[in-house]
């Protein structure tokens, strides 16, 4: 990489946006190689690094991100083990951390997932659970081995504990004698260099014979290791050395293990810190609300509601520009301020990210091309120690990057030409622009100059762009619109800041014709812009409401055509099962015929006969109401004229059956007279008939017939069937009193074993028709009887 590429990095701010992607990385190896990230020219390397970035993004939103927080660099301490060294406890913690990371992060990955580019990093993981686990069992801390190290450690530890209890023992004698209490400065056991020791008045040092470890700062506490005790102490000082041996061994056991799987663990740990740099791209992603970039090598970009990354996205403005496809040269005018330089430092900047396997923040339907370089003069370098003026500092960084340039740069001037003679400004900037089109390079850039206008208007391959800017408010909008030049506005701006009339006046004189006219003509332009954007904006709402109409519509049609399926479906099962329901009933009804011929060539029951005739007729009427589609629901009547007298003729709704009524009861029940029956019936289950008296008649005698035809009847008698044949019939019989709406019924069963009874009463009581029942009384048939009263 040049010199002049790296300065063109460091002014597009690259190392900002790294510095960024840093922050988001867990480990200081993951750190250090994101901020050491360089652009790559390679498009499919530069390709991998996006569906990384991508996938990475992917498993983030799916189950969060890994943790990288353990992985502490180790391979230096695997390298002095590897030689024989022994390792601190806080190296082997490290490398203890690095086997639980790796453990860790394999677990995250589930091979059941869809295959991505990042598998092979993940399979490349090689988990040494047994190496983490014997390190984390065998040291607790930094500065503890743990008794469970070895066992001749626990055995050392133990002994050492018994010792210590001794050496405490033989000192609490003498701190608790009364003899010697007053030779103590205080009566406790402390520790000087690892042996126990009292603490003795200074004048009474030769009162308690012993060796002298330390003398406090004032010299009137000496703490004194009373004979009685040193062999104890000694016999624990050779515990101690013991123990310190036992801990280096085991040190050094760890080390050598650890040393044997160096190979595997600098892998798996190589493997980490690129995962680590990957995820921290995705999450960069994340906080910038970046996307995936089409990579092209056409040398064409374009961006769609592009975002300086740098700038905060709630102040920000996005820019859509394209550059390389239709046109290869972009000059940018506009105020100052109005966005120029932000413009041109966002299309560098996005292109340096996407060739580093950054996504971007744009919107969906971004390309970025592959260049070799990015050159760019952006920036004030006037330099007083050099001698350079500001024209001289952007001349000599042009001078190296017209030297540098070829059909794989993308250039990148702010201000071009600025800092000396307009004319001469103008002019030169107009032969460098054209110099490096003939190079082939991509160049954008920024101008205050009418004539580059001019000569992006006329020359084919060159094309305006101006930074909106509301003269107003004197506040730039920092839009972007292609095809159009910008004014500099310093006449609107300075009348706007306060400068008196008559020097602006004077400052407009002075501006020759051709000037005046050219602002005359982009002032029209802009006018017919925003026109033109007015109608574009209109046009736009009224598609959009087009398309929603569009969509209601089509989901509407939808709506009725699943609705008109769904009806023709249920219409078809309905009919299906009419069929199937009347093809049943046709054959249970044959089967019921067979049986009732049968039983009245063998002279059987004529009651009960009628009874299953009555039932098969039922059957049969049913069967025909559901083939012609009869509706049993309730058809809307208008409301009766006036209220119900006695004499008048009702029709029973339930039924369909004409009655007269008798009497009107205290609860406001009638009594009706039904053909041969009396029923009761409540006020919402009658509708009064109001007709002639001759049509009164005919329909009651109708009714008359139709309920004669009912086979209707108070009374059943099931002497001499068996019990099942009862009970078959007991229904049908019910089923006819409730349709007759009686309200209780006698089913005589005769006294004999009392099995029928039994039957009868089971029957009575598992049936939702009945409300009660009670055996006969005298006069009614007593136990030969059952009296049931009906729901």
């Amino acid at each position: 990489m040049t010199e002049l590429y790296e300065k063109s990095l460091r002014k597009l701010e690259l190392d900002n946006v790294l510095a960024q992607l840093a922050d988001c990385a867990n480990s200081e190896d993951g750190k250090d190689r994101c901020r050491a990230l360089l652009p790559l020219d390679d498009a499919e390397e530069i390709c991998l690094l996006q569906q990384q970035t991508t996938a990475a993004c992917g498993m983030i939103v799916r189950k969060g991100a890994p943790g990288f927080h353990e992985l502490k660099p180790v391979a230096a301490s695997l390298e002095r083990a590897d030689r024989g060294g022994c390792l601190t406890p806080v190296e082997l913690l490290r490398i203890a951390g690095v086997l639980r990371c790796i453990r860790n992060v394999k677990a995250y990955y589930s091979e059941d997932g869809e295959p991505t580019v990042l598998d092979v990093y993940f399979q490349e993981l090689s988990p040494n659970r047994y190496l983490e686990e014997k390190i984390t069992n065998s040291i607790l801390s930094e500065e503890e081995i743990a008794d469970a190290a070895s066992s001749e450690l626990a055995d050392i530890r133990r002994h050492m504990r018994i010792q210590s209890a001794k050496v405490k023992d033989s000192l609490q004698k003498i701190i608790s004698s009364p003899s010697f209490s007053k030779y103590l400065r205080d009566p406790i056991i402390t520790l000087r260099g690892d042996r126990y020791v009292v603490p003795v008045k200074s004048e009474y040092k030769s009162e308690i014979p012993g060796l002298v470890h330390d003398v406090s700062s004032t010299g009137s506490t000496f703490f004194i290791e009373p004979m009685s005790a040193v062999n104890a102490n000694n016999a624990l000082r050779e515990l101690l050395i013991r123990e310190k041996k036992e801990i280096e061994r085991i040190l050094a056991a760890l080390s050598a293990e650890a040393a044997s799987f160096r190979e595997g663990i600098c892998h798996s740990y190589e493997m980490l810190v690129q995962l680590d740099c990957i995820f921290a791209r995705a999450r960069l992603s994340h906080k910038m609300d970046g996307m995936e970039p089409e990579i092209r090598t056409n040398a064409s970009l374009e961006l769609v509601r592009a975002r300086h990354p740098l700038i905060d996205r709630k102040k920000v403005v996005p820019v859509s520009l394209r550059l390389g496809s239709d046109f290869d040269t972009l000059i940018i005018t506009g105020p100052n301020t109005g966005g120029k330089t932000v413009t041109l430092k966002t299309i560098g900047l996005l292109t340096l990210m996407a060739e580093c396997g950054l996504h971007i923040p744009a919107d969906h339907g971004s390309a970025i091309s592959v260049f070799r370089q990015v050159l760019a003069d952006i920036g004030d370098e006037q330099s007083i120690e050099q001698s350079l003026s500001t024209f001289s500092a952007h001349m000599k960084n042009i001078v190296d990057i017209v030297a540098d340039c070829d059909r794989d740069t993308l250039v990148l001037f702010d201000e071009l030409g600025a800092g000396t003679d307009p004319a001469e400004g103008a002019a030169l900037a107009n032969a460098l622009i054209e110099f490096c089109r003939q190079c082939g390079s991509r160049v954008a850039a920024t101008t205050h100059y009418a004539e580059l206008k001019l000569y992006a208007m006329r020359t084919e391959g060159v094309m305006n762009a101006s930074c909106e800017f509301d003269v107003e408010t004197l506040r730039p909008t920092y839009r972007l619109l292609i095809g159009i030049p910008g004014k500099s506005n310093a006449f609107a701006i300075s009348r706007r800041l306060g400068l008196p009339e008559p020097i602006i006046d004077k400052a407009k004189s002075l501006v020759n014709e051709n000037d005046r006219n050219f602002e005359d003509v982009l002032n029209q332009l802009e006018q017919q812009r925003q026109q033109m954007e007015a109608a574009k904006l209109e046009a736009e709402r009224l598609r959009q409401e087009t398309e929603q109409m569009k969509e209601k519509s089509e989901a509407y049609y939808a709506e009725i055509k699943r609705e008109r399926e769904k009806a023709v479906r249920a219409a078809r099962a309905e009919a299906q099962s009419i069929i199937d329901d009347a093809r049943r009933t046709s054959n249970e009804v044959a089967d019921e015929l067979k049986q009732l011929r049968k039983q009245l060539r063998e002279n059987a029951d004529v009651q009960g006969s009628n009874a299953k005739q009555t039932e098969l007729r039922r059957r049969l009427n049913e069967a025909e109401d559901r083939l012609a589609g009869h509706d049993d629901t309730p058809k809307p009547r208008p409301q009766a004229a006036r209220a119900i007298r006695v004499g008048d003729t009702v029709e029973l709704v339930r039924f369909g059956t004409r009655a007269s009524v008798l009497a009107i009861n205290k609860d406001g029940s009638y009594l009706l007279q039904a053909g041969i029956m009396k029923v009761t019936a409540q006020p919402d289950e009658v509708y009064l008939i109001e007709e002639t008296k001759q049509q009164a008649k005919k329909i009651i005698e109708r009714s008359q017939r139709a309920f004669r035809s009912a086979g209707a009847s108070t009374e059943l008698d099931l002497r001499g069937m068996s019990a099942d044949e009862a009970i078959a019939t007991l229904d049908i019989f019910l089923d006819n009193a409730m349709m007759a709406n009686l309200a209780s019924v006698r089913i005589i069963h005769g006294k004999g074993t009392g099995v029928l009874r039994k039957a009868v009463q089971d029957e009575l009581k598992r049936n939702r028709c009945v409300k009660r029942y009670r055996l006969g009384v005298y006069g009614e048939g007593e136990d030969g009887v059952t009296i049931a009263e009906l729901a």
